[in-house]
């Protein structure tokens, strides 16, 4: 009949259900995080190793053996999960080392202004709110549609946001005595106006 759904069958069932796979999960988990913690270099890398193995499991429940041989299975499932761990953990380590010496040969914001003026430390005491809407007209040259995508409102509301944050600063340069003339040149040019 039109619209109805037929009634599953024992092959459609999964092969385990939750308490069947809880209990796969009793008999081996100390297995597991022993056998994972005496491979990785920290608990919660360990942690996670456990954690794919089970969720590979779960998803492949149809493949697990019954009774010893699943740990025997986890076993080889955990392998390859610490094999992929170990990979992905080289990846990093490459890129890491490529961005710290691309980062070492480029001159960065704060190479251009030292983090002891006092524009610095009245921009650091600014609430997060106003120092990451400086930060984003300034230094990454955003306007205030730009930035609107990047907060997730409208540009109306980063306008208004954008002309408080910059009275606020403007407001802690006066009170610390700090010659605003001199801390736009000092700071960069592009915090007095932003692309529409």
């Amino acid at each position: 009949m039109w619209g109805c759904r037929p009634t599953p069958s024992e092959e459609d069932e999964p092969p385990l259900d939750k308490d069947e796979f809880a209990a796969v999960y009793e008999r081996n988990y100390r297995s597991l995080l022993g056998y994972a913690l005496r491979r990785c270099h920290s608990p919660d890398d360990a942690a996670d190793v456990v954690a794919e193995t089970f969720a590979t499991a779960w998803r492949r429940a149809d493949d697990l053996p019954p009774g010893d041989e699943a740990r025997l299975w986890l076993y080889g499932v955990a392998r390859r999960v610490l094999a992929n761990h170990r990979r992905g953990e080289r990846r990093h380590a490459i890129k890491t080392a490529m961005l710290r010496d691309e980062l070492a040969t480029e001159p960065t914001a704060s190479s251009e202004a030292p983090d002891g003026t006092p524009v610095a430390q009245v921009f650091r005491d600014l609430p997060d709110r106003d120092r990451e809407l400086l930060a984003l007209v300034a230094w990454e040259g955003l306007g205030n549609a730009e930035i609107a995508k990047v907060l997730g409102c409208s540009r109306n509301a980063v306008s208004i946001r954008l002309h408080r944050a910059r009275k606020r600063f403007a407001h802690a340069l006066r009170a610390a005595g700090v010659d605003q003339t001199q801390a736009v040149h000092a700071a960069n040019p592009t915090f007095q106006g932003s692309r529409p």
